[in-house]
């Protein structure tokens, strides 16, 4: 069952004093946090619209890769072990495994496909780029960033400084920005660096900020997601937070796992919607709740604890209330 949780319940009584209507409001939503993330209560098959009357239907990757329609069925279902990837506008799914990229048809055709180099271990990220190239992150050795022609052959190879011989941990979900420059998040370097298609970084974002604990706080950034506004929305794996950054690397706007009462188990992937909210999925979140809508005011307004869902590693949102998500999905 797909359980969509409670949003912005204003329950306020005229006959008490604000900070004590307060403190109820917290507490309800407390209870109801507990409770939704309990666990799934019934069919898989069945879903409910949620007070604020949100529905989303939603590509999950992870341990299962599936798309969930809006009434919570599994409309489709491919081969598990994704950790990215997009559903393109013809339809087709273009993802991720450690070894190899593919894009897929819905009929499970395979119509491209790019296999992982010998010199290095793992594949972090792919995405599909607006000259029709695809782009793909290897993590090994020789860590590096590549643009893939339809005909499967590299064009554009940018090194990469992770600061890490680490290979799982030196980068996850590297986008191509609209000013032709590449975003990657370094998760043991604390720090999302912009790379021109030279090579040359010119930006870095850190997230070990004293503001949000420094290193001990481990706040691996995961996906970064640069907004029109330029600032910048970074899931922090480790460290149970989603921060907004500024361009000159301030933080304006942020959600932890206080203001989630614990809802966030190291969240990875994460999208901004076009009506402003986020979204964020926890990869170890392996029942009850794995994804939380939330918006500028922390309010919970969606979730999922499809079974599905479950250790999503990312995702992506396609339709609310059955209208498509538009232009370039922010994930």
């Amino acid at each position: 069952m797909k359980k969509n949780y409670i949003g912005p319940l204003i329950l306020f009584d005229d006959n008490l004093p604000p900070p004590m209507s307060i403190r109820i409001l917290s507490c309800i939503r407390v209870i109801f946090a507990i409770a939704c993330s309990a666990g799934p209560i019934g069919s898989a098959e069945t879903a409910s619209v949620s007070p604020t009357g949100i529905r989303h239907s939603y590509l999950v990757m992870g341990g299962k890769t599936a798309i969930i329609n809006e009434q919570g069925s599994a409309d489709w279902e491919y081969r598990g072990g994704t950790r990215d990837g997009f559903i393109l506008p013809n339809g087709n799914l273009l993802a991720a495994w450690s070894d190899r990229v593919e894009e897929v048809t819905r009929d499970k055709k395979v119509i491209f496909s790019y296999q992982r180099s010998k010199e290095n271990s793992e594949i972090g990220t792919t995405q599909r780029l607006y000259n029709g190239n695809t782009l793909v992150t290897e993590l090994g050795g020789h860590p590096r960033l590549l643009e893939v022609n339809p005909a499967g052959t590299i064009v554009l190879e940018v090194p990469l400084q992770p600061e890490t011989d680490n290979a799982h941990m030196q980068t996850r979900m590297a986008r191509q920005l609209k000013n032709g420059n590449y975003l990657v998040p370094h998760l043991l370097a604390f720090a999302i660096k912009e790379y021109t298609p030279e090579g040359k970084i010119v930006r870095v974002l850190r997230t070990d900020l004293e503001e949000v604990g420094g290193r001990a706080a481990e706040n691996w950034p995961f996906t970064a997601i640069r907004l029109d506004n330029g600032n910048t929305v970074v899931s922090l794996t480790h460290g149970n937070k989603l921060a907004e950054f500024n361009p000159r690397g301030e933080i304006v706007w942020k959600i932890t796992n206080e203001d989630m009462h614990g809802l966030f188990k190291d969240p990875c992937g994460s999208q901004r919607l076009a009506n402003g909210n986020t979204v964020i999925g926890s990869h170890a979140a392996n029942q009850g709740i794995s994804m939380v809508e939330v918006n500028f005011a922390k309010e919970i307004v969606w979730t999922s604890d499809h079974p599905l869902a479950a250790g999503v590693h990312h995702f992506q949102i396609l339709t609310t209330n059955g209208k498509s998500e538009p232009g370039m999905p922010m994930k």
